[in-house]
């Protein structure tokens, strides 16, 4: 077992890296203007939602279009944590801050614009994330109304999330009536047990943004010598920034997503100045991570997913990973 402590540490810095990404929110870019993006007064002149699908696509948008201060608990296995959260905008960019407020001192922050829902090639042109993920969603998930309910003082609705399938899991969403703002959430694995709740506690009053929030702008695909072989049904590759000053260039990383659900994709080749972690399947909290140790184009390669989706999923896509010799 020596050698697991950095391992173990190693792992989390994946976690980070792979779930820390917001699907909805990208990296900064520079873009060309005039800049696409979503006027959020239009959501105070909109009619109350009446369908699932409706109040679902509101607080998406409700998620990048209101200013807000709140205290939140995260429920798992491994215990209760307290956080703060705030969400501003300024001249349509988005900044989140999550705090823990207990336990490691960690601080999570993210800057950047609506994301879109896929890579564009040639003169493709992409929706922004919010629109392609209700492009498909009743292709993967069922959502149904529940009862009302009150959660951190507010009045709220149940929305239900059932997926259709058994490579994804499910959710429970409470959002805020007057809002759309999700104020309690439960993750839910493939037998409906919760495996894991967030919920605010206390919400100061929400302020709906008075402009635009800015759209990511479009990205080709970047050149890759290897391909998922294998992605379960909706999962798409994700226009987001995975470089980073753990890896750099020596690890590839992708993320893939059907907008609710999403996976990382981690392929490095495995030294001696890196600690490997060990083949099989490793849990971190919530999360899952499938690790194999292959020979790709004449190299042994440490091939990993990590995400919050059922474990066979992440095996079958490390086992069935392609290598692209002729690319570059």
């Amino acid at each position: 077992m020596r050698g697991w402590p950095r391992r173990r540490e190693r792992l989390v810095l994946w976690l980070g890296l792979g779930l820390g990404l917001s699907l909805g929110l990208s990296g900064l870019a520079v873009a060309q203007e005039p800049e696409p993006g979503f006027d959020c007064r239009g959501l105070a002149a909109e009619p109350a939602p009446e369908t699932p699908a409706a109040w679902f696509e509101r607080s998406l948008w409700a998620n990048h279009c209101y200013l807000f201060e709140a205290r939140a608990v995260r429920i798992s296995g491994e215990g209760v944590r307290a956080l703060a959260l705030t969400h501003q905008v300024e001249n349509g960019l988005q900044r989140e801050v999550a705090h823990y407020l207990d336990g490691p001192p960690l601080t999570y922050e993210r800057l950047g614009k609506v994301g879109r829902g896929g890579w564009a090639r040639s003169d493709d042109e992409v929706p922004a994330s919010p629109n392609a993920i209700m492009a498909h969603l009743d292709d993967f998930y069922r959502l149904r109304l529940a009862e009302d309910a009150r959660v951190a003082g507010r009045e709220a609705l149940r929305l239900d999330i059932e997926p259709l399938d058994a490579m994804r899991f499910g959710q429970r969403l409470w959002l805020d009536r007057a809002t759309g703002l999700p104020l309690k959430q439960e993750l839910l694995d493939v037998e409906g047990r919760v495996l894991e709740t967030f919920q605010l506690t206390e919400l100061d009053a929400p302020r709906l943004y008075a402009g635009r929030v800015r759209f990511d702008r479009l990205r080709e695909p970047p050149p890759e010598t290897w391909r998922p072989g294998w992605l379960p049904p909706g999962y798409v590759a994700q226009p987001v920034v995975t470089t980073s000053s753990l890896h750099g260039e020596r690890v590839g990383h992708r993320v893939y997503s059907d907008g609710l659900s999403s996976l990382s994709l981690f392929v490095e080749p495995l030294t001696e100045d890196f600690p490997a972690l060990a083949p099989g399947l490793h849990r971190l909290g919530i999360s899952y991570a499938a690790v194999r140790h292959q020979e790709l184009g004449g190299r042994v390669m440490q091939v990993m997913a990590l995400g919050e989706v059922p474990p066979r999923v992440l095996l079958q896509v490390v086992d069935r990973l392609q290598w692209q010799p002729g690319a570059p």
